[in-house]
């Protein structure tokens, strides 16, 4: 998958949905809230990385079983004061753990901008009045946690390297994928 187009076409949409108004700059989060995991989970799945697709799974749950766990649990107003889903933010905490994902599974040429616009989106959070500063910033460590957790770097595997023993009887095998 082109991660450059992929990028530029959610700056694209970005853009597209910003104005003067918060409702632009709130849209443009909630974009990004869906287009993150989205272009994660279809980045392993485009390439056939069955592996990052389990792993990236296993990040989302976790994230958003803790994520929803702790807002149900602490029941903090939002500074809008349009319910009690305050802390942490759940847009963040998404958006992070898709960056976190990219960033780890596939280096830092495609986790750079996956982070800008993970970024933005906690941005878009508080200039909305929808979350604070510190919702945001939990939200951020919360995904970056959970895809830590699961998320290895991926490896072409191309030469397996065996080695067996028994009774003094050692075997070295080698194996190459063309």
């Amino acid at each position: 998958m082109d991660f450059k187009f992929l990028f530029c076409t959610l700056l694209l949409c970005s853009q597209l949905t910003f104005s003067q108004t918060n409702n632009g700059i709130n849209t443009s989060g909630d974009i990004l809230l869906f287009a993150m995991p989205i272009a994660a989970a279809g980045s392993t799945l485009l390439i056939g990385d069955k592996d990052g697709s389990i792993q990236f799974l296993k990040g989302f749950v976790l994230n958003e079983a803790i994520t929803l766990g702790l807002k149900l649990a602490i029941d903090k107003e939002r500074p809008d004061g349009s319910n009690t889903n305050s802390f942490p933010s759940g847009h963040t905490s998404t958006t992070f753990q898709a960056a976190t994902f990219i960033q780890k599974r596939y280096g830092l040429k495609f986790g750079i901008p996956a982070y800008l616009l993970a970024s933005y989106t906690g941005f878009t959070r508080i200039y909305t009045k929808k979350h604070y500063f510190l919702d945001v910033l939990a939200g951020a460590v919360i995904g970056v946690g959970s895809s830590f957790l699961f998320t290895t770097p991926y490896l072409k595997e191309h030469l397996e390297l065996t080695l067996s023993n028994s009774e003094n009887n050692y075997l070295l095998g080698f194996k190459y994928k063309f």
